[in-house]
């Protein structure tokens, strides 16, 4: 069994040679294999089998809270933006009335929580009371546990001191804060202008209010973005020691996503300098003492991602990796994706649609899916990929009754390319993604995507780089 922390290899001619357009994997199957054949009569029957027969597992929350003052143009989230609070009044009544149907199908006695994440739009867009009238709600139907992990996402420019305790009143003891990149024209050219001084003083007062985790959002392939630029920015968040860095990758879609329309196509760096600026972004993470999660992840080694990680325990889920593999996810909110049992479901895009359907009673459920047995394996195999770079043949063989190489004869010939190249190891009890192979997981993992066999139109989804 190869060590995590193992270095990793940036190889930019590998990378341009595999760098293909594929899922994220938050889940296996994606989201878009969803289906509207799986409403809410299907999610309510499952919410009421969680606990027949078995151990009731604990449960992950996660509140979606749309609402934005302002536009950041390269955001691909569901968000409404408004000044107005009405909006999220009136929003706020209709997530507690989802809470109590949600949670009134749910068999058994204490629903006890060990995650909860507010996700958004911009969470911290609600007022202070709106806060506190959310999470009084969440406990009125739930058991949130004592050492549980509850998260919240944070924009710097709306939080002050005052806000970050009362977060902390509330219960939250992660946050995660949004900061893209320091450059002011990368924050100009995508109409996200925020000082270093607010990111900072935020994150303080973060520490002094007892928080556990604090993590930093950068994107990196933004427009008017240098590597000079964003090395700086390196710096000011190395000295900032945050407990995690996601660096994501700005997947430029403006066909799909409106406000993107308002980036200039000249203003984007080449392929090879996002190439440059990843390579920098690695080098100077791992320098600094960070270990590399995965995908777009770092942590210091004495991270519970980077701990879940040694010990085998670490997840990946709508949240991006997560320490809680055993956790049923329930989602509130508009477009909110939520897991239970062998089933995902995800709820409606619009505040109309969401809206009517509880005012009617109904669970605002528009689409899922029930994982067959081919799904249950196939995930199995990509979550251990993409947590852990590595496999072990025996384990899935025990655990779904079959025998790997011979259900697996394509795929094992499809990653030939990819073991000549140095990506991957294969033999007789172990898949490991090496070294040279880690920054393209996603690609490794697609090959055992079945759906993407039949579907070769990836376009829809981001370079994998």
């Amino acid at each position: 069994m190869n060590s995590v922390a193992e270095n990793l290899v940036f190889d930019p001619q590998i990378i341009r040679r595999f760098d293909i357009n594929g899922p994220r994997y938050t889940s296996y199957p994606t989201a878009d294999r969803f289906v509207e054949a799986f409403g809410p009569d299907a999610y309510q029957l499952w919410l009421g089998k969680r606990n027949i027969g078995a151990v009731s597992r604990q449960l992950s929350l996660y509140f979606h809270i749309p609402f934005c003052n302002t536009i950041c143009y390269y955001c691909a989230c569901n968000k409404i933006i408004t000044k107005d609070h009405g909006r999220s009044a009136k929003y706020l009544k209709y997530l507690a009335r989802e809470l109590a149907l949600q949670s009134s199908y749910l068999e058994g006695g204490d629903q006890e929580v060990a995650q909860l994440h507010w996700g958004g739009g911009t969470p911290t867009f609600l007022s202070h009371d709106e806060m506190r009238q959310l999470m009084a709600a969440t406990r009125h139907h739930f058991k949130l546990i004592e050492d549980g992990e509850y998260s919240i996402e944070v924009d710097p420019r709306k939080v002050d001191g005052a806000t970050v305790e009362l977060l902390a009143e509330l219960g939250f003891n992660r946050m995660s804060v949004g900061v893209q990149d320091f450059d002011p024209a990368v924050q100009q050219a995508v109409n996200r202008v925020q000082s270093e001084e607010e990111t900072l003083a935020v994150m303080d007062a973060a520490r002094s209010s007892g928080f556990k985790s604090i993590s930093v959002d950068l994107i990196y392939g933004l427009p008017k973005q240098t590597v000079i630029g964003f090395s700086r920015t390196l710096d000011r968040v190395i000295a900032a020691s945050p407990d995690r860095v996601s660096i994501y990758n700005y997947a430029h879609l403006p066909s799909l996503f409106k406000p993107q329309r308002r980036i200039l196509d000249a203003d984007m760096p080449s392929a090879d300098a996002r190439l440059q600026i990843l390579s920098l972004a690695i080098r100077k993470m791992t320098e600094a003492g960070y270990v590399y999660i995965g995908m777009d992840h770092f942590a210091k080694p004495d991270d519970e991602l980077a701990t879940a990680q040694r010990q085998g325990r670490l997840h990946r889920n709508f949240q991006g990796y997560s320490t809680h593999s055993d956790c049923d996810l329930l989602a509130f909110g508009i477009s909110s994706i939520g897991k239970v049992g062998p089933t995902y479901s995800q709820n409606v895009k619009t505040l109309d649609e969401y809206y009517d359907l509880l005012d009617s009673g109904t669970l605002p459920v528009y689409r899922g899916i029930e994982l067959n047995a081919d799904d249950l394996l196939r995930r199995s195999i990509i979550q251990s990929l993409m947590c852990h770079f590595e496999l072990s043949i025996e384990s899935i063989e025990i655990a779904h009754l079959i025998e790997f190489r011979k259900h697996f004869a394509t795929e094992l010939d499809d990653l030939r390319e990819m073991v000549d190249a140095g990506l991957v190891r294969i033999d007789d009890r172990w898949i490991t993604v090496l070294p040279k192979g880690r920054m393209l997981v996603r690609a490794i993992s697609m090959v055992f995507d079945r759906y993407l066999r039949a579907d070769r139109q990836r376009t829809r989804y981001s370079k994998v780089i």
